[in-house]
């Protein structure tokens, strides 16, 4: 079989379980794409073509939750994002790639293990909190296209329902990939072969976010949580090595 149908059909597999992840969690999606397809695929290509895609499947899982969206709760950790943002898509540029999947994967493996630990802090002021959270958010999301783990720990730790937490979480990565899209395409890490693999591996994208959404409101939360943290896990553990 051809290297590149192979590449695909893997690569469309990875994305239809990744995107069912976060149409159902509201996160994971980067977390669980990310290091697999780094394992035949370069970081340069795979982390624009991520962005685009968390743009539609946002913009997807958004339209259905809108109703739960409390922007008042975000809208600091966002402009902190949005800044660091840029810095974080140099980074992406700069650095070597193997250093990058060995920081994915030490990122991924503490924020599992810290959530399966059910790790709480006290905060005495959540919105100046959110100040930090943003930059690394956004430096996290600019080089790796991982903004999620810092704050999806922080809404944790707070106790945010469900739907909430669903929602708040989607529209911050809906506004960051509005500033990502544009950062990476005058940085000149939107080329030719990013496009065409963003074409490619679409209908996993579209049929996994669809059927996330349907499965997200039925499903036991803690029973997914706890299946989806023990899979993102592994994926960081994975990265770890394959940088090496």
């Amino acid at each position: 079989m051809d290297s590149l149908i192979l590449q695909t059909l893997i690569g469309a597999i990875i994305i239809f379980f990744s995107s069912m992840t976060q149409g159902i969690a509201s996160f994971g999606f980067s977390l669980l794409a990310l290091p697999l397809l780094g394992l035949f695929l370069p970081l340069r290509i795979i982390v624009p073509v991520l962005i685009i895609y968390s743009f539609i499947l946002n913009s997807i899982i958004l339209y259905n939750i809108r109703q739960h969206i409390n922007l008042k709760r975000i809208y600091i950790v966002a402009i902190f994002g949005i800044i660091a943002t840029p810095f974080g898509a140099h980074l992406l540029k700069i650095m070597d790639e193997n250093t990058l999947k060995i920081i994915i994967g030490v990122i991924i493996t503490i924020s599992t293990l810290a959530n399966f630990l059910g790790y709480k802090f006290k905060v005495k002021n959540e919105k100046l909190s959110y100040m930090p959270i943003g930059l690394v958010s956004g430096l996290l999301n600019g080089s790796v296209s991982l903004a999620g783990p810092p704050l999806v720990l922080f809404l944790s730790n707070q106790g945010v329902e469900k739907q909430i937490f669903r929602a708040n979480l989607t529209l911050y990565f809906w506004i960051l990939n509005v500033i990502t899209i544009p950062t990476y395409f005058f940085s000149g890490l939107i080329t030719q072969e990013v496009v065409n693999y963003s074409a490619y591996l679409f209908p996993g994208l579209i049929v996994g976010t669809l059927l996330g959404i349907g499965v997200g409101n039925k499903v036991d939360e803690l029973l997914f949580k706890k299946l989806a943290m023990s899979l993102i896990m592994a994926m960081g553990l994975l990265s770890i090595v394959s940088g090496i």
